[in-house]
Order: C-alpha cells, then sequence, then structure tokens
C-alpha cells in the first residue's frame, strides 16, 4: 500500500519509524504513533458538553520530571524552579519520598508512579496495594501535604518489547490500587491511570479507522471499564521527532504547529498537523470500543536539544512553543474541538543516565540543562494584553570548581581512542554523535577533551579521574567552544546525590585508577 503526503510519496507505504527506549514501530505516513514514558507533556484534553468532570477549564502548564541524572539538582531546587515557573502539574515516574517531601506544601498537582518492576507483587495482593497506597499516598495528604492527583499504574506495560510480561499484571495491579484508593477514600479526588504506548493501537489508514489491537483487547477492555465506572483518564504520549529521527525525509511542517496546509483529509475532519492526527487516532479506539467522552492525558510531548542534526535548540523551540500556543487556543482537535487541553512536557531537566538505545537524543529532552538552565527562549504563557511570560532559570544552584580535564600538551594524539572509549564507557559523549552540538565543532584532540571532562565531572573533579595514563590533565581556562560545551559539573552537596550515586563515583574512579595500573604493569613487562 503507498501513503501520500502531498507531494512526498514513499512507495514502501512506510514514512516513519517510532523508536522509543529501544523499540522500533512501523507507522503510516500521516500518524506519529503514540509512545509513553520523564519535561513530558501530559495532556488532558475532554470535550466539552461530555457529561464528565473534566470539563473546560483554564490552561495550565505540565511537565514530566525525570531524575535519571548522576547529579540531579536537588529536589528543593527542582520544585521552587517549578514555582517560578508557574508550573502547576508534574508528572513522576515513580514515588521517591525525597521528592514528594520536597513538593509538600507546593499545591503543585503531583501524578505518583508505580514502577512495571513492582506490578507483579501488587497485582497478586490486595494487601500490597493497600500497604502501597498507605505509604506512598495516604501519608502525604494532609493540611500542608502533596496535592496528588493521579496515580500512573505502570508505565508503557503493554510495550511489544517487554514480550507480554506485563500485560496480564497490568489490570489486577489497576485494580487494586484503585479498590485501595477507593477504601481510603480517595477515589474521588485522586484517579488511576496506565500510560500507554502505541503498541495498543493497530495501524490505521487514517484517524477515524484507529483502533485497539486484537492481541491485548481483552485486558484493554478491563482497564477502559475500570477507568470508566471510577471516572479516570486514559494515558498517552506523542512523538512527532521519533518519526523525523527515523526518517529525514518525513515533512517537517507536518510535525509543527505553523503551517496552516491540510495535509490529511479524513471525512469532515482535516489535520493540518500530526499531534491533531495522532491524538484523533487515539480518540476514534475509545469510540470504537464505547467510550467516546473518555478523558485523555497525553503523558509526554516534546523535542530533544542534541544527540541528533534534528535535535536542535531551535527546532525544540518552534515545536514546544508551537504545541503550548495550539493547547493555550483551547482549539483541540477535529474530532474533539473547543477542548481544553491539560498537559505535561517532556522533559523539565537533561537526564545523563537515560539510556541511549533509542539514540544519543534521548539525554536531551529538558526544556532546561542539567543545572535548571533554560536552554531556548520559550514562552509557557502569551496574552495579548499582558505580554510573554519567558522562563526563569533555578538559582541558588552550587557548582563544583571551575576546572576541566582536557588533552595534555604531551599526550600522544595517536593514542587516544582506547582512553576515549573507556571515558564514553561511563561518561555522556552523546553531544560528540554525528549532528551533535560538538560534532562540527571540535577536531580529533578537542573531541578527547570532551569525553575526558565529562568522565572528570561525572566523578566529581577527582584527581585520579583526569588522568588516562598521562594522556590528560587539568586546566582552568574554558575549554567551551562556540555551541560545545564544557560542563563544570553540581557540586555533590547541591546536587543532592545519594550514597548510591557517590558510591558509584567511587567505584568508577577505583575502577580507572586500577585499569591504569594494570596497563602501567604490563607495559613494564613487555
Amino acid at each position: 500500500m503507498r501513503f501520500r503526503f502531498g507531494n512526498y510519496l514513499d512507495d514502501s507505504g512506510v514514512v516513519g519509524m517510532r523508536l522509543r527506549r529501544g523499540r522500533l514501530v512501523q507507522e503510516s505516513w500521516w500518524c506519529v504513533r503514540v509512545v509513553t514514558v520523564l519535561f513530558a507533556a501530559a495532556v488532558t484534553v475532554s470535550g466539552s458538553g461530555s457529561g464528565s468532570n473534566w470539563g473546560a477549564q483554564a490552561y495550565e502548564v505540565g511537565v514530566n520530571w525525570g531524575t535519571q541524572a548522576s547529579h540531579p539538582l536537588p529536589a528543593k531546587a527542582v520544585v521552587k524552579l517549578l514555582q517560578e515557573n508557574n508550573v502547576t502539574r508534574v508528572k513522576l515516574f515513580d514515588s521517591d519520598a525525597t521528592t514528594l517531601d520536597a513538593l509538600a506544601g507546593s499545591n503543585i498537582q503531583v501524578m505518583v508512579a508505580i514502577p512495571n518492576k513492582n506490578l507483579q507483587a501488587i497485582s497478586s495482593s490486595a494487601d500490597s496495594a493497600t500497604a502501597w497506597v498507605k505509604q506512598n499516598v495516604a501519608r502525604y495528604i494532609f493540611q500542608g501535604g502533596v496535592n496528588i492527583s493521579h496515580v500512573a499504574v505502570g508505565n508503557e506495560p503493554f510495550l511489544s518489547a517487554y514480550n507480554g510480561t506485563f500485560v496480564n499484571l497490568t489490570f489486577p495491579a489497576l485494580n487494586n490500587i484503585q479498590n485501595a484508593l477507593n477504601a481510603a477514600g480517595f477515589g474521588d479526588s485522586i484517579k488511576t491511570t496506565v500510560p500507554m504506548n502505541a503498541d495498543v493501537l493497530t495501524d490505521a489508514a487514517v484517524p477515524s479507522e484507529g483502533a485497539f489491537v486484537n492481541a491485548t483487547a481483552q485486558v484493554m477492555a478491563q482497564i477502559l471499564d475500570l477507568l470508566h465506572r471510577n471516572g479516570c483518564p486514559f494515558t498517552v504520549n506523542i512523538y512527532p521527532f521519533i518519526s523525523l529521527y527515523a526518517n529525514p525525509n518525513f515533512p517537517q511542517n507536518y510535525l509543527h504547529f505553523d503551517s496552516n496546509v491540510v495535509q490529511i483529509q479524513d471525512g469532515a475532519y482535516a489535520y493540518t498537523n500530526a499531534f491533531d492526527a495522532t491524538f484523533d487516532t487515539l480518540l476514534a479506539a475509545l469510540t470504537a470500543a464505547g467510550y467516546p467522552d473518555m478523558p485523555i492525558i497525553l503523558g509526554e510531548i516534546g523535542w530533544p536539544t542534541d544527540g541528533h542534526g534534528s535535535a536542535t535548540p531551535a527546532n525544540a523551540q518552534r515545536f514546544v512553543q508551537g504545541f503550548l500556543r495550539h493547547v493555550q487556543s483551547d482549539a483541540g482537535t477535529p474530532r474533539r474541538p473547543n477542548a481544553s487541553i491539560f498537559f505535561y512536557l517532556f522533559g523539565l531537566l537533561d537526564e545523563d543516565q537515560k539510556s541511549i538505545d533509542p539514540g544519543n537524543f534521548e539525554r536531551h529532552w529538558g526544556v532546561f540543562a542539567y543545572d535548571g538552565s533554560a536552554k531556548y527562549p520559550l514562552s509557557l504563557r502569551e496574552s495579548s494584553g499582558s505580554g510573554t511570560s519567558q522562563l526563569v532559570n533555578a538559582s541558588g544552584v552550587q557548582y563544583l570548581p571551575r576546572r576541566w580535564c582536557v588533552v595534555s600538551d604531551s599526550a600522544n594524539l595517536s593514542a587516544l581512542a582506547e582512553p576515549v572509549s573507556y571515558a564514553c564507557t561511563f561518561a555522556d559523549c552523546t553531544e560528540l554523535a554525528y549532528g551533535a552540538s560538538c560534532n562540527a565543532v571540535l577536531d580529533s584532540k578537542g573531541n578527547a577533551s570532551y569525553a575526558f571532562n565529562q568522565y572528570f565531572q561525572l566523578n566529581n573533579q577527582a584527581s585520579t579521574a583526569c588522568s588516562f595514563q598521562g594522556a590528560a590533565s587539568i586546566t582552568t581556562t574554558d575549554p567551551s567552544v562556540g555551541t560545545c560545551k564544557f560542563i563544570v559539573q553540581l557540586a555533590v552537596k547541591s546536587a543532592g546525590s545519594t550514597a548510591e550515586s557517590v558510591s558509584l563515583s567511587l567505584i568508577i574512579t577505583v575502577l580507572a585508577a586500577a585499569v591504569a595500573l594494570l596497563l602501567s604493569s604490563s607495559s613494564s613487562t613487555e
């Protein structure tokens, strides 16, 4: 089958591939199939006159707060960052006590989460679910406590890459958590949901043909029934960038929100952007399943800024600003017009410990950099009467001393490949990838210096982490070049590093010293 996109034609019938956390999924040209997971945009859209309690509400900003960073910004500093940027909703990927303690008293609406690894225990025991609610919800519900609004049960549990591991655990876990919330008196104020990815939808030629796949149809029917009976939303994420990443010929105007050209005419519904088409595909699937008015949360939406040629601050600004304007307009989508959209952008901060199996861009979704500094101009709220609201950087951030690790003047440049490989095995070198911010800026020596510095900063600037058998040295002169920034990492105390992360850093440092000793010993015996 062939799909047309104006003058664009792919004889293979596939224009995009979705790749997310190690998975590849085909998609038709018109549809950026939905994906779920961290500043991700969770968007709740409800149609007017739906009869639910999800009716039109004032525009608010929500973000995903992921914490897979070697030196995470302190939780209290992150909460202050959220407040100063008027972010009123946050989506978490766990129920970490430090994070929730920091959110107490902020009145920010919080979605806590149960990781997939915990589904087995909660699905098999109502007592486990009750204990989880007591430990991670009830203890925070008090005057001046945490404003918990949702509990996410699992994360993309139907992902095909899991080979069905969590399919039969998801509904029992959801049911047990819902019953526990109801029993504790929270059922009316705190809603459960299950973040889903595109594997739950069939391939469709146009949005109106959207449907849920047969393989998980029985479990999906149970989930939808429970969500409906308890007034809970369906959660899904959308990533237009993934289609462009998989196919550089994917029409970029269709991925953004600043074109008025109709790319898809589906009966009475006209589509000028991929978000609307993808969202309406899910709406069609819900309608076919008997739930046309079910509220929807878009768990994540955003655009990365590095690690790929199209992952740039300029492209991210164009996409995210366009999305926010689209949301603030209350235009809704063709199948659900004039509807408020409540969202969690993905993501809040860059995370240097995320898996890069999906792509080098995976560590660069943040609207803010690792230290809470804005990566591009963005107005979270625009008003013709009161102007715009620009991003506010994190304040009071503490850094390690201003020093960097670079290739020494006496280094043998022909022998740098091995130490660079070693450094990048542990540290984040995604900025050196083809098309990334440092790729076309640095020469081979500069690339090595960048890798050495990343490893040096990862290890809290330990002197033993800037040796590399004499190939590196410490400097107090910033080696940054143009768009390629050599970072100074956050101070350990300021970053709120856990004992585990400090221990890991020490282990890496000791391991590096041991490897250097072994190499030195081997060289002397030769």
